[in-house]
């Protein structure tokens, strides 16, 4: 008597077999979805928003004498513009201040966030300030170096968080930094008082990673 077959094992075999196609199939489909993505992202080369510095007024930039307690208030206006013509801008998160030699000087001001269209432009107006503020006991000797010299330069700094938009495609977060150098010439003026004069030099531009 011939002997019988095993039909389990054949059903169990050609069920792995399906299985098998059928991951294939997702797979490559993945795969294929993500090379039509890469493609065109390369294709539209999405530009880093442009950052302009475009004035800063000094209300305050003083030392508490005696002290290493920094009393500062600014108020900077800030040029943004996306440069791209088929990719717009979600900034998620943008917070503002200002920093003297890599040391935060001021508290963190939001700016508004939103979409930010083709090639539109937002321009924000914040105040940056700060009351009694430690700083470090060098920075104490080296702003009475610099107001002394007559030259003082402080950097505005915005970070946060941004998404690109193609579409209707929305990118994952991606965080942004930019800074601002300001350039200001001090003068001592006898008609205010004896007090410090910060005066701002011209509009900059300024640098964007992302």
């Amino acid at each position: 008597m011939a002997p019988k077959k095993d039909c389990g094992n054949h059903g169990s075999y050609y069920r792995h077999k399906l299985y098998r196609r059928i991951f294939a199939c997702l797979l490559t489909l993945i795969i294929i979805i993500l090379f039509i993505i890469l493609v065109i992202w390369l294709v539209l080369r999405p530009t880093k928003p442009k950052f302009l510095l475009q004035d800063t007024e000094v209300y305050q930039f003083n030392l508490t004498s005696g002290t290493n307690l920094l009393s500062s208030n600014f108020q900077v206006t800030i040029y943004s513009r996306n440069p791209n013509d088929r990719i717009g801008i979600y900034y998620d998160r943008l917070d503002v201040f200002a920093e003297y030699k890599n040391e935060q000087i001021t508290v963190a001001t939001g700016l508004p966030t939103g979409y930010q269209g083709h090639n539109d432009v937002n321009i924000w107006s914040p105040f940056l300030s700060s009351i009694a503020v430690p700083i470090s006991p060098y920075l104490v000797d080296a702003i009475g170096q610099d107001e002394n010299a007559g030259f003082v330069l402080i950097y505005i700094k915005i970070v946060g968080r941004l998404r690109w938009k193609v579409g209707s495609w929305i990118s994952d977060h991606y965080h942004i930094d930019v800074s601002c150098p300001a350039f200001f010439t001090v003068a001592n003026s006898k008609d205010n008082g004896g007090l410090t004069a910060f005066r701002f030099q011209r509009m900059t531009s300024c640098t964007v990673d992302v």
